[in-house]
């Protein structure tokens, strides 16, 4: 049988994904990109706001459709089903199998009671190491905790995924290994704060000791973790990133806001001084660095001088790469309940406002890059033939911009290559460039 995947939300969804099409792969089946040549469509859903539970079901309803064909069965995976099983069944009886987070360790024998599959392997949970990579050949996230425990008052994550629980480091080492024999170059760390990596197992943070013993690995070339709580961000994982040229110089730090009213509201463990210092100390040790922040606007109770003060907050830090999100009122959640919820006409405008901010603040920034030279990663090239598509370490895949670098190369494959650039030219968000070494790393 014929097996076609669909992964929405995070890249830490799409390592469980992976890991998915790995155990239908060990069982012997194909794994296809067409959903008109699927016996089994798999939908690896995420919950977290509004908008991704739209898309969620609306994805579930779109491949459903395959069913009137070829297809035989649909099964639902992931958030939303963790967060809303016993709904769904009722509203979508499209879908033959629901299967939540909770029941991964038991993922394939669910699977086995709708397509009357049989085989004598013992081993029905997911796990890393069936894990298929479906990010290119030179790059892979690395996941290294599941769950949250900061419990931020809008957000449901620890309802869905539970408290943060860390993987061994002996278990991550091993897998991180496994990728650069594969042929991996690039790694990137995740979880939802991966700067409490590590407490919960052995009493202390060890992201700094982790990222040192990753940078020991041959075959590597860059390595980035996201999701740094600026509250765990230590002068010793500063200092890590400083020394070690495996790691790119690049810190992705939610604040969500800088109004000590709203962090407070939030629940949230920094302030706006001690957020201001950190930006501070950052850029001081690390003058190459890209900060990547995000940030809430329509938080309930937000005023406009709340808003004004993330606003000029911005205006001066100028971060690199920012991303903003309007509040979204989610069930279960204290921030569900406050009172002064914000009217999404403010919200909308506020966005507005936040995001033309940092488009006037990124073209700056990029303008500061030309005629500097950086090393790129090639992942590709363009529709129209004339450029290689490339990142440095400035950009993080399907989040930042990205590189286009005239093709002037010999005619020889530079894919999954990294090549010296000097940047000649700006767009919104990306680069344009010309190589000056075609053989800056092998």
């Amino acid at each position: 049988m014929n097996v076609g995947f669909v992964s929405l939300g995070c890249s830490k969804n799409l390592v469980d994904t992976e890991m998915m099409i790995g155990t239908f792969k060990e069982h012997k089946f194909n794994i296809v990109n067409n959903p008109e040549q699927a016996d089994i469509i798999l939908i690896n859903t995420c919950g977290f706001i509004e908008s991704a539970k739209e898309e969620a079901i609306n994805t579930i309803l779109e491949m459903a459709e395959y069913k009137k064909r070829r297809c035989k069965y649909i099964i639902a995976t992931g958030c939303l089903v963790q967060r809303y099983e016993n709904e769904l069944k009722k509203a979508l009886p499209e879908v033959d199998l629901f299967i939540n987070c909770d029941s991964y360790e038991k993922f394939w024998k669910k699977v086995e009671e709708i397509i009357k599959a049989e085989d004598n392997k013992e081993n029905y949970s997911l796990n890393y190491e069936n894990r298929i990579i479906t990010t290119g050949d030179k790059m892979a996230y690395l996941k290294i905790a599941e769950g949250c425990s900061n419990r931020c008052t809008y957000c449901a994550i620890p309802y869905i995924r539970g408290p943060f629980v860390s993987r061994k480091m002996e278990e991550i080492l091993k897998e991180a290994n496994e990728l650069a024999k594969s042929g991996i170059k690039e790694l990137i760390v995740i979880a939802q704060d991966t700067t409490k990596y590590g407490i919960d197992l052995y009493g202390e943070p060890k992201l700094s000791e982790l990222l040192e013993n990753l940078c020991k690995i041959d075959g590597i070339t860059w390595i980035r973790f996201l999701y740094a709580y600026p509250e765990t961000i230590t002068d010793e994982l500063i200092q890590t990133v400083k020394k070690n040229d495996k790691i790119c110089k690049y810190f992705d730090i939610p604040i969500q806001h800088i109004s000590n009213d709203i962090l407070k509201r939030m629940n949230r463990r920094s302030n706006g001084e001690s957020i201001r210092n950190l930006m501070n100390k950052i850029r001081k040790e690390i003058p190459e660095v890209i900060l990547r922040t995000t940030v809430i606007v329509g938080f309930p109770g937000e005023t406009k001088e709340n808003f004004n003060e993330l606003y000029n907050f911005i205006k001066e830090v100028k971060f690199d790469k920012l991303g903003a999100f309007m509040y979204s009122k989610e069930d279960g959640t204290p921030a569900a309940k406050l009172k002064n919820q914000i009217h999404p006409m403010t919200k909308k405008s506020r966005y507005n406002q936040i995001m033309q901010l940092q488009k006037e603040i990124s073209k700056q920034n990029l303008k500061n890059k030309l005629n500097k030279e950086y090393l790129t990663l090639i992942e590709g090239k363009s529709f129209d033939n004339n450029y290689y598509i490339g990142r440095t370490y400035m950009d993080v895949p399907d989040m930042d911009g990205v590189v286009y670098i005239k093709n002037d190369f010999k005619e020889v494959e530079k894919i999954g290559e990294f090549v010296k650039c000097k940047i000649v030219d700006i767009r919104d968000y990306d680069l344009i460039a010309e190589c000056v070494n075609e053989y800056a790393l092998k």
